[in-house]
């Protein structure tokens, strides 16, 4: 949460509020206010929803885990240790709330990983029984609750597998491929991101003080060929864990005593669902927020989250985010974590930040835990009087609930020192006074709620610098002004604009180092539960589901001598290994893609290992140009066709 009173001397900052009119005190006074007319955003298209309930997810929904048992993978490999010492606390004071969130974690320089060259001096490479090549690092830092080490790619092949777990938990390992961290540094780089910036990618937070980072690489794969280095290290210095196994320690009860137990009020029972403690990663300093889940018009279960410009405002920081669901007590004024509490890792696509209404709206790149509720929205403007709640994440404690009446409207304006001054005048904000409860560091996004639906997204104020929340004000952006301009297009659709476009799911044969490609979630699953050899590897693209206008069919062919699949979106082609190969078996259209460019789509590429006979396909440039200089026997054939990249 931001504070816009700030006091010479002091961490808190005096911006004196400039009177528009009359009729308002300045915020912080002890007078009572008089309301000022409530002005409306302009008039909606009619055909665009105003309000949508809210959804609670279906009983059964279910999402891809990306945090596994070892089991599931060779032995860990012999681990390289770098230890470094204390934390410097004058330092990490120094780094200060930059951005507004609270601040968990400082930036630290990691010198003996810090290069390509220096991260492979470390890395001690040994072969598994596929033929993969495997070695680790292991970084610890004393004192630390967590660490985030920030991992700098300039080369990775997509069918590598990167984990991270912790020496004192080797059995709980977080996995994901070199594909999906290709994905996020393009999608970086897509958003004009700087270079250094978008290309490091952050390990989650697993609440030790030591992690590790393991590689694999695919068969075939020279250890040289892999350039990352660790350059930076965020340094947790605040208790943010889960429980993890015998572990208990969380971050609970730090919050100041009039935060209100948020398990205690049976009215916010389904809004409560809807939020999540976030934890997010700028220039190596880690941050606390909070974050609402928001149904959209189509109630279509997309994970739309919103939250403040000032936490997330590019998509290399969203693509830090890790989200903690059901972070609260599990009974009123019970103290203790709920064992419901769980959190995701993947991080989010930005797709829209502006700081008129201090708006970060975003899409969750992995689907948020069973049970969460889709929050309802309500883009008319509230009227002067309403009564209002909050749900948020005070130092990212507990869920805490807040109580009070919507003031008036206001005009804020930030400044450079990260405070900000507001006018008591119709403008993009609203101004909140709590007759229970109130925000800290870390409310910051939260959602201002009125008659249950989400009205704004908290921006800051004063109310946090004292338990007599009657003294001062918070300021909300306001939802309706931030849906008109932007977000209807998100959420005020009856329909998505996107219909039918659909993810495509890939896979990684370990043993013969051919890869599957799916649209099916249930096959996605049944080869999961069903091959060993299979390693998932992410959502590969999106496609569609049906025919629509300019869209080809995409055919698909199965090989059982070789066990691999050749896909062509060619009906002459099919025709062609119909007639001529009779060991292909046709299994009929897979999805449907663009035989040429246009429409946001990107090119698919195809290659053809000479060695094998089978096919592969990318939809990453970056993946192609390894391919290219890293796998001789893969002899490229241009663009197969086009897909997308985003739903």
């Amino acid at each position: 949460m931001r504070d816009f009173l700030t006091m010479a001397g002091s961490r808190i900052r005096l911006a004196l509020l400039a009177l528009a009119t009359s009729t308002l005190v300045a915020c912080g006074g002890g007078g009572s206010d008089v309301a000022a007319p409530l002005a409306h955003a302009a008039p909606a298209v009619q055909a665009v929803p105003l309000k949508a309930e809210a959804l609670v997810q279906p009983a059964g929904t279910q999402d891809f885990p990306t945090v596994k048992a070892r089991a599931l993978f060779s032995p860990a490999p012999q681990a390289a240790t770098l230890a470094m010492g204390p934390l410097n606390q004058a330092k990490a004071s120094a780094q200060g709330d930059e951005g507004g969130g609270r601040l968990v974690g400082a930036s630290r320089a990691l010198d003996a990983a810090s290069t390509a060259e220096a991260m492979a001096a470390q890395l001690r490479w040994t072969s598994t029984p596929t033929g993969a090549m495997v070695a680790a690092l292991s970084v610890s830092a004393e004192g630390a609750y967590g660490l985030r080490l920030g991992l700098h790619v300039t080369a990775m092949p997509g069918s590598a597998a990167v984990r991270v777990y912790s020496q004192q938990h080797p059995n709980t390992v977080f996995e994901v491929s070199g594909q999906k961290i290709l994905q996020t540094i393009e999608r970086n780089l897509a958003a004009g991101d700087d270079a250094a910036t978008a290309r490091t990618w952050w390990t989650p937070e697993l609440g030790d003080a030591e992690q590790t980072v393991e590689f694999e690489l695919p068969a075939g794969t020279d250890p040289r060929a892999l350039q990352v280095s660790i350059p930076t290290v965020s340094h947790i210095f605040e208790d943010l864990s889960l429980p993890q196994e015998e572990v208990l320690s969380t971050k609970i009860n730090d919050s100041s005593s009039c935060n209100l137990d948020a398990t205690c009020y049976e009215e916010l029972a389904q809004q409560r669902n809807a939020v999540a403690r976030m934890v997010f990663t700028k220039l190596g300093r880690t941050y606390a927020c909070t974050g609402t889940l928001l149904n959209d018009a189509g109630a279509t279960q997309t994970p739309y989250f919103l939250s403040a410009n000032h936490c997330i405002s590019t998509q290399s920081v969203a693509s830090t985010l890790q989200t903690d669901w059901f972070y609260r007590s599990p009974s009123c004024n019970a103290r203790t974590l709920s064992p419901q509490s769980s959190s995701r890792f993947a991080g989010a696509t930005l797709l829209y930040a502006s700081t008129a209404t201090d708006t970060a709206f975003m899409r969750l790149d992995e689907a948020p835990p069973a049970g969460v509720t889709f929050a309802g929205w309500d883009a008319n403007a509230v009227a002067s009087a309403a009564a209002v709640a909050g749900l948020h994440h005070p130092r990212a404690d507990l869920l805490k609930a807040s109580f009070g009446q919507m003031v008036g409207q206001a005009d804020c304006q930030a400044s450079a020192d990260e405070s900000f001054s507001c006018r008591p005048t119709p403008g993009n904000y609203y101004r909140v006074q709590w007759s229970r409860g109130t925000t800290e560091g870390g409310s910051s996004g939260s959602a201002l709620l009125s008659n249950g639906y989400v009205v704004g997204t908290l921006y800051g104020g004063a109310a946090n610098l004292t338990c007599t929340a009657s003294a001062s004000s918070d300021y909300f952006g306001r939802f309706d002004v931030a849906y008109g301009t932007a977000l209807k297009q998100w959420l005020g659709a009856p329909v998505s604009s996107t219909a039918g476009r659909v993810p495509v799911f890939r896979f990684f044969n370990v043993k013969t180092g051919a890869h599957f490609y799916t649209a099916s979630a249930d096959e996605r699953d049944f080869v999961s539960r069903t091959y060993a050899d299979f390693r998932y590897e992410n959502v590969a693209f999106y496609a569609y589901a049906a025919p629509t206008a300019n869209q080809n069919a995409v055919f698909r062919f199965y090989n059982p001598q070789s066990g691999a699949h050749f896909y062509t979106i060619s009906a002459d082609e099919r025709d062609f290994v119909q007639r001529t190969y009779p060991v292909f078996q046709y299994e009929g259209p897979s999805w449907y893609a663009q035989p040429a460019a246009g429409g946001a789509s990107t090119a698919m590429y195809r290659f053809f290992n000479t060695r094998t006979g089978a096919h592969f396909y990318t939809i990453s440039a970056g993946e192609r140009d390894f391919v290219l200089g890293n796998y001789p026997d893969f002899r490229f054939e241009g663009t197969a066709y086009y897909a997308w990249t985003t739903p």
